[in-house]
């Protein structure tokens, strides 16, 4: 009899901690989801992977070498991506492109995406002479090099070295249009690694949402989920480390003052109300405003490009092949 009694109670005990456990279990898992090398993020294609030894590591660069689906034009296109993303957010482009002919190679680039997140000396001559690599062993010995934001940088980079093998350099908002170390206060890589660790979804989302769009659209939330979702993986230091490295690479390797340099032809796409600067967080809002202004930037640098032609979209910020998909396909296609 006081068996029959208690058992309903040691059951609903039972109950409550068996869904707490659940509960915790489910949380857990949610917050691991995302790895540092994006391993069960999925790409829009096959992701392949070069070798490559530097600083006695041996590194493994991911990419994705699509080819056209009809009236192939034996062209192809290169897309480097900006810092903050990887060769997830290309799908669009990749498919806009391939449908019209070209062959797409979307390299994730040492340090990003599913890429090795390696603790070595970043440069944009390194990661253009790894990109100049895999596209010779994939026998692409001429290429349209598309790079966005500091895909951008990277890409000019590439044209400047590379010149014989660019057959294009087209530039959707790239980052370094300006010298940020005339403005943004130096902040060493450990310091920067500090402020690396303290990312969370939330900061993440709000960062994108005051710097990359004009208007916040659902669709937007999948980009939060992956660069904030790293930092509940176990190997977060590592990822915010290497995200510290860029972050100099980017400061002290300029390369607004080599426009003039150029020798290929060059688009660049503008989204006018972009405001991106990077460092922005080190600024007061009366210094936000004397910089990052792409309405400016954008004019400045066609200028100084030689035969540069400059596109110009209204009401769109950083990502124009996000924020207004169809014009840009246009756009893009309109000038390969």
């Amino acid at each position: 009899m006081y068996f029959i009694q208690i058992a309903p109670l040691m059951f609903k005990k039972l109950i409550t901690l068996s869904l707490l456990i659940l509960t915790t279990t489910a949380l857990f898992a949610q917050k691991d989801s995302i790895s540092i090398k994006l391993e069960n993020v999925n790409y829009a294609h096959p992701v392949k992977f070069f070798p490559i030894s530097t600083e006695g590591q041996q590194l493994k660069m991911a990419y994705m070498d699509v080819q056209p689906t009809k009236n192939a034009n034996g062209r192809t296109v290169v897309l480097f991506h900006g810092k903050n993303f990887a060769g997830y957010y290309w799908t669009d482009v990749i498919k806009t492109l391939t449908t019209n002919g070209y062959r797409v190679v979307v390299p994730d680039q040492i340090g990003f995406g599913k890429s090795s997140k390696a603790y070595i000396h970043y440069s944009f001559h390194q990661l253009a002479s790894w990109s100049k690599a895999l596209l010779e062993s994939l026998n692409i010995s001429k290429s349209v090099i598309l790079g966005h934001s500091m895909g951008g940088m990277l890409a000019t980079r590439y044209a400047l070295m590379f010149p014989e093998r660019t057959e294009k350099l087209l530039l959707e908002d790239p980052i370094g249009l300006e010298d940020y170390r005339t403005f943004i206060p130096y902040t060493n890589t450990e310091k920067q690694y500090q402020t690396e660790l303290k990312a969370t979804p939330e900061s993440v989302r709000k960062y994108y949402q005051g710097s990359y769009f004009t208007k916040w659209k659902p669709e937007y939330d999948e980009l939060v989920r992956i660069a904030g979702g790293v930092s509940y993986s176990k190997e977060f230091p590592r990822y915010a480390k290497v995200a510290a490295m860029t972050y100099t690479m980017i400061f002290e390797q300029p390369v607004v003052y080599e426009f003039k340099n150029l020798k290929v032809p060059t688009v660049l796409f503008i989204g006018l109300e972009d405001n991106t600067i990077v460092g922005k967080a080190s600024l007061t809002p009366e210094q936000q405003a004397q910089h990052g202004q792409y309405k400016v930037l954008g004019k400045k640098a066609a200028a100084e490009i030689p035969g540069a032609k400059l596109i110009e979209f209204e009401n769109c910020g950083h990502i124009p092949h996000l924020e207004i998909p169809k014009a840009f396909a246009a756009t893009l296609l309109e000038n390969l």
